[in-house]
């Protein structure tokens, strides 16, 4: 098993904003907006640290574009020479390129393999200093500090929080389509930093991050029984929840991380269930002739979404934290499957299937306004970004009559549909689960 270890800042600091532009602010909740010219500057270097500047740099730049939001202007028509971040710029210079923002930066190599890395973002319609970013670490986790740095510009033009910073967990598929090898991956968001965390030795599906900390729960068939563990990233420690016959997915945390949330079947039913962690005392909350399945708490934690088939068809239901006020939020046509509610608690992805095609889809918790952004053969297991504005699934393509293809690629999408992305994996990969922030 591999060890996660926590990024340790040794120095940070948030460089206070001389005066905010009003103007300068990216809308990330229409379609199709028109990027944002920014430019990046070459960082400049200290200590025989200008590949390392150029390295973090890249990794921003691709943070920033791969959002659909922004334009990187292209290098060579910059005129003004790589300056301190700490040096007002002359914004004349940048003003003939169209750019509306401009980064600034500095890397240095210090004893001990630390990098001190510091970085300024302008506002070149204002001429003003917008926001600024010093920390000091270990030159091996570089590309974090890249992340940290593409969060702190995508939070300050956007209003938004960033979700650079995080990983994904999958399950990474080989071999054949009738006996796949199923092993539990993880990766930066940006498909770097990949590692395997199981060896492929059994059976694992559909886990789930914790929201408030690096803990995994997944499902894994070991020795044919359906059991749960919780996997600490942090630490290494693995914990065994229970066996659980009649499970088909991986239970989901609860806000606080306290509890899990989880559907059971005995008897041709499927009922959804709470357990509490720290005393594993389970409550029944839906008790119906029907299935009810996929449950996912709100982010305040009092309701809860989940589909059911007990109107005739697969359809998605809300009901309070105890099993109170069952009602129905899906009316359109189709069958519906796989709620998430954001973790901004306005929007509930949802898998959707309609005359043979797949759809991800987001409503409001109350059903209305339906949209649905993203289609394939097989599109399914919508997971949210922290800020909630952005989506990843996984994609199937069609198999031949001989059973050859139905390659399963990871995407991801912002909300309003367009900017769909493949996200890059050594092999296939299906059930992304997004973490939250790396603390």
């Amino acid at each position: 098993m591999i060890r996660f270890f926590k990024f340790i800042l040794l120095i940070i600091s948030i460089f206070p904003s001389i005066s905010f532009s009003q103007n300068l602010v990216v809308d990330i909740t229409e379609g199709n907006v028109e990027p944002l010219p920014i430019a990046l500057q070459s960082f400049v270097s200290k200590g025989n640290a200008s590949d390392l500047g150029e390295n973090i740099l890249r990794v921003i730049s691709n943070d920033l574009v791969s959002t659909g939001l922004f334009n990187v202007i292209d290098k060579q028509a910059y005129i003004e020479k790589p300056i301190s971040p700490s040096v007002r710029p002359v914004f004349n210079n940048w003003d003939p390129l169209g750019a509306k923002a401009l980064v600034t930066g500095s890397v240095s190599l210090v004893s001990s393999g630390i990098v001190e890395v510091e970085f300024r973002l302008w506002d070149v319609v204002t001429e003003q200093d917008l926001t600024g970013l010093k920390l000091s670490v270990d030159s091996k986790y570089w590309r974090r500090i890249s992340h940290i740095a593409a969060d702190e510009i995508y939070k300050r033009l956007t209003g938004e929080e960033g979700y650079f910073d995080t990983r994904i967990v999958y399950i990474s598929e080989s071999g054949p389509l009738n006996a796949r090898v199923k092993r539990l991956a993880i990766m930066d968001q940006d498909g770097h930093n990949h590692q395997y965390l199981t060896d492929g030795s059994y059976l694992v599906l559909t886990p789930r991050f914790s929201p408030t900390s690096q803990e995994v729960a997944y499902l894994a068939y070991y020795q044919k029984e359906p059991r749960v563990y919780v996997l600490n990233l942090e630490t290494n420690r693995q914990e065994l929840l229970g066996t659980f016959p009649g499970m088909t997915f991986a239970p989901r945390f609860s806000p606080d991380g306290k509890s899990i949330i989880m559907s059971l079947a005995d008897g041709g039913l499927t009922d959804i269930f709470i357990m509490n962690l720290l005393t594993q005392e389970v409550m029944q909350l839906t008790n119906s002739p029907s299935i009810d399945t996929s449950p996912t708490f709100s982010p305040d934690g009092q309701k809860i979404v989940f589909n059911s088939d007990r109107g005739g068809s697969q359809q998605l239901y809300v009901m309070n934290l105890d099993g109170s006020k069952q009602k129905r939020i899906s009316f359109k046509k189709g069958r519906y499957a796989t709620p998430v509610w954001s973790p901004r608690g306005d929007l509930i992805a949802f898998t959707k299937m309609y005359e043979g095609q797949f759809y991800i889809g987001v409503m409001r918790p109350d059903g209305s306004g339906e949209r649905l952004i993203a289609k394939g053969y097989l599109v399914e297991a919508p997971t949210w970004a922290p800020n909630g504005r952005v989506l990843m699934y996984f994609k199937q393509e069609k198999s031949d009559s001989e059973g050859k293809g139905g390659k399963v690629r990871l995407f991801r999408v912002d909300i309003t549909g367009y900017n769909e992305r493949e996200i890059i994996t050594p092999s296939d990969a299906s059930d992304p689960a997004w973490s939250p922030l790396i603390p």
